[in-house]
């Protein structure tokens, strides 16, 4: 038997020797054996003559790459067409690299064997091993004993033999499946999870895996057992298909399972649909169409369900509440699209029967933050559509803006519909008389069916009498309420030679008002009703004053920094008789004490003389981090007190600034350093220092901890409706109890009512492929009767397969493709 043996250095490459490497191209036919040289006279051939000048350089055909080869020997047995590479061979082809100890090629059967410690790496990074393999010539088909495949998402297959067809359909007998890493320490214990099954088929054209007669293991141990199902390839981010199945309890549909359905209909849409079974209620249907265009994207989620138990929906008094009646359901729509880098638009909508669905049937709002339905945290429905841009130094934003109340307090006629909203505001780029001018402008237009007045005492507003202002507040007038307002603001900046630092600033204001208010009962006692007009201007003239004083020691640097800040403009026009729709909110603290217009929104504006001051001090201590303290005071020079006369919603009483010298407000904050952090705010009674507000906040993340505190103390506030002090405390905090395990809590006290608002405790286990999470939430509801609402979430996830969890007052499952 004629064979030619051809030895070279270990690790060089065989370069193209025109008969014999021309017989090397074999796996994927680039080369024919001898390229037209007859065996016999092949062996005439020595080494020398097959080194010869490089003939004329040819275009290759596409499609038909050259091949490398390297090997320590290559042996050529023209009589059966075979050659034998071994000793560490590598072969490179297409993108692709065989290693192994020993690789035959067969000319007649076009069949590559590779043997030994044999390693195929294809373009994408999939890695197959095994200890003998047997592909065609172009790597399409073959088998594999003793296979183990590694793909690029870090996901393992193994089985005792593989075959492989088509190059794209691999069938594993025997076959072993996780996505988790073998321990590195003790390689022969098995993963945290597997999937073992008779056969594993993967078919890469489909982009789907199938089990059969498959078991789920843990440690090992069989926890699981389905004689078939199938799962998208781990590459797939979106493939057709049943989702994980969600299975819930509770008390108002009973038992349910909810099997979601998965069409990728195209690249850039898709549809869920989601029907949920029911042993109370009936049928539940949900879908969701998600589009993504060139511009932005929408979705549009609906559900709904003829409700099979409406009389649940009545209580113990035989009085309906707002379930009860025949079809429930929803539509909601979001989308966000692109006009320019700088300009976007889009609008929110949710159509709903009643304000308990969502809550009722833990159905999934498009509206919730915290993205999933058994902690959503909505009180309200938002429908919206607006336009947003954003420049260098300026910003705009317009919306038109629908609510709906979520909570069986809520009237939906005292809810205001907004047409529209705009605010807007830039800065010149140029500096202007020395300093920066900036300006800003607002319009307001909204609506309201019914007045919504709020008790402020115990006697409430059951009774809209000519002392309905003694005993309410009107929160919203009923009927069209429209406002623009513009603002021109002018700041510069001065330092002297001493290090004074002078801010003079200026603006003027300008508001135009339009309002119609319908005479619904008891509003005249707080507003004149019918159509009117206003337009106020307010000019402020100021200048703030500081002056740093820095001294460095050799323990660190301290800096005390007197602040002083007065303020000259005219009176506020018209208190009391325009409605204030935007500026209700107003806590007086170290944050707004050198604010030139305390007032949170613009219905409101600060008028009168006013002067501001207080003292800074912050400390950077070597090896023992940084305090900052605040202390201050207001006091109003002339004119009328803004904040002591009340509006229709007794904004500024009871504040501390409602009187001409106001309360003491001061702040303390110390970090040692990037583990731990500590800041109080507190607010002292001018005349007594009685507390009147304290917070204390403290953080701590170290070692293996995470820990926060946050502590209330609020004084009462009767002509705002709080008639009892208040004070509360929120802590929540984690450990690692190990490397990969979380035991975390939080609990909310009333302290003065001595009752427990809320409590949570969690465990949770995370690693490479594996998570598993319990978390109880108990949440106390005071109001009326007293009820407690306990709910449990149980979530498992195995990385590429899906994950379940489990809310609700039993459990439940909750997949995601």
């Amino acid at each position: 038997m004629p064979v030619r043996r051809i030895t070279s250095s270990r690790g060089g490459v065989l370069k193209r020797l025109s008969t014999a490497l021309a017989v090397t191209t074999m796996l994927g036919g680039a080369l024919a054996l001898g390229l037209g040289v007859r065996p016999a006279d092949a062996q005439t051939l020595d080494f020398r003559s097959q080194i010869r000048p490089t003939p004329p350089a040819r275009t290759a055909p596409t499609g038909d790459p050259q091949m490398l080869v390297q090997a320590s020997e290559i042996q050529y047995d023209y009589n059966n067409e075979r050659v034998i590479a071994s000793g560490s061979v590598q072969i490179y082809y297409k993108g692709s690299t065989i290693e192994a100890d020993k690789v035959v090629y067969d000319q007649k059967t076009k069949h590559l064997q590779a043997e030994g410690n044999v390693r195929l790496t294809e373009p994408d990074g999939r890695i197959t091993y095994g200890d003998l393999i047997d592909l065609t010539d172009d790597y399409r088909d073959g088998f594999i004993d003793s296979l183990r495949i590694e793909t690029p998402d870090q996901t393992r297959f193994a089985a005792a033999r593989g075959k492989r067809t088509g190059g794209n359909y691999t069938v594993f007998e025997s076959g072993v499946y996780t996505a988790c890493e073998a321990c590195k320490e003790h390689p022969e214990k098995p993963p945290l999870w597997q999937v073992k099954a008779a056969r594993i088929i993967h078919d890469q054209t489909e982009k789907m895996v199938y089990f059969e007669d498959a078991r789920i293991e843990f440690f090992g141990v069989p926890l699981a057992y389905m004689p078939y199902f199938a799962a998208p390839d781990p590459s797939v981010k979106r493939k057709s298909g049943f989702l994980m199945p969600l299975a819930t309890t509770s008390s108002v549909y009973g038992y349910g399972i909810e099997t979601p359905y998965y069409f990728a209909l195209a690249p850039n849409y898709d549809l869920t649909v989601a029907p949920r079974v029911m042993t109370k209620q009936g049928l539940l249907m949900q879908g969701e169409w998600r589009h993504r265009l060139e511009d932005g994207y929408y979705t549009i989620r609906a559900s709904g369900i003829p409700q099979a138990d409406k009389d649940y929906f009545i209580d113990d008094r035989g009085t309906p509440n707002a379930g009860y009646r025949d079809f429930r359901g929803s539509v909601e729509a979001t989308g966000r699209f692109n006009l320019s880098p700088k300009w976007t638009w889009g609008f929110d909508g949710v159509l709903v029967s009643d304000e308990k669905y969502f809550s009722d049937y833990k159905v999934r709002s498009l509206q919730s933050t915290t993205g999933n339905e058994y902690f959503s945290n909505l009180t309200e429905g938002v429908s919206q559509l607006f336009l947003s841009g954003r420049g260098d130094r300026s910003f705009f934003d317009i919306r038109a803006i629908h609510f709906y109340g979520y909570s069986t307090s809520d009237v939906q006629a005292t809810l205001p519909v907004v047409h529209p909203v705009m605010d807007y505001s830039a800065v010149v780029d140029q500096p202007v008389f020395g300093g920066e001018l900036s300006y800003k402008a607002n319009l307001t237009s909204l609506s309201r069916e019914t007045a919504e007045f709020d008790a402020i005492n115990s006697i409430g507003c059951a009774s809209l009498t000519a002392d309905t202002a003694k005993n309410c507040i009107l929160r919203g007038v009923p009927g069209t309420y429209s406002r623009f307002s513009a603002q021109v603001d002018w700041r510069s900046r001065y330092v002297d030679s001493f290090g004074q630092v002078f801010i003079p600033f200026a603006s003027v204001r300008a508001d135009a008002k339009r309002i119609n208010i319908d005479d619904d009962t008891g509003v005249q006692n707080f507003i004149q009703t019918g159509e009117s007009n206003d337009v106020q201007v307010m000019p402020t003239i100021g200048l703030e004053y500081r002056f740093p004083l820095i001294s460095v020691h050799s323990w660190g640097t301290q800096t005390l920094e007197p602040i002083a800040q007065v303020i000259a403009r005219p009176n506020e026009t018209h208190i009391g008789a325009m409605p204030n729709e935007d500026a209700q909110s107003l806590v007086f603290d170290d944050s707004n004490l050198f604010r030139v217009d305390k007032f949170s929104g613009w219905d409101r504006v600060e008028g009168g003389g006013r002067a501001n001051v207080g003292v800074q001090y912050t400390a950077q201590v070597n090896g023992a981090g940084s305090v900052n303290m605040l202390f201050g005071q207001s006091y109003h020079l002339f004119g009328t007190n803004s904040f002591a006369v009340g509006d229709l919603t007794n904004t500024g009483l009871d504040s501390g600034l409602d009187k001409d010298t106001s309360d003491y407000v001061a702040r303390f904050a110390y970090a040692p350093n990037r583990i731990y952090s500590l800041i109080t705010r507190y607010r002292f009674d001018e005349d007594d220092f009685t507390l009147q507000r304290l917070e204390v906040e403290g953080r701590a993340a170290f070692d293996r901890w995470n820990v926060s505190v946050l502590y209330g103390d609020y004084a009462a506030q009767p002509e705002l409706g709080f008639l009892d002090r208040r004070q509360g405390i929120l802590g929540s905090g984690s450990v690692k109890v190990a490397q990969n395990w979380v035991f975390n809590g939080a609990a909310r006290y009333d302290i003065i009512n001595d009752k427990i608002s809320q409590t949570r405790v969690g465990l949770g286990y995370i690693d490479d492929c594996f998570l598993i999470g319990l978390n109880y939430i108990t949440d106390y509801d005071y109001t009326g009767s007293d009820t407690t609402n306990h709910t449990v979430m149980l979530q498992v996830g195995l990385r590429t397969l899906g994950s379940t969890s489990g809310g609700g007052s039993g459990l439940s499952a909750d997949g995601s493709q």
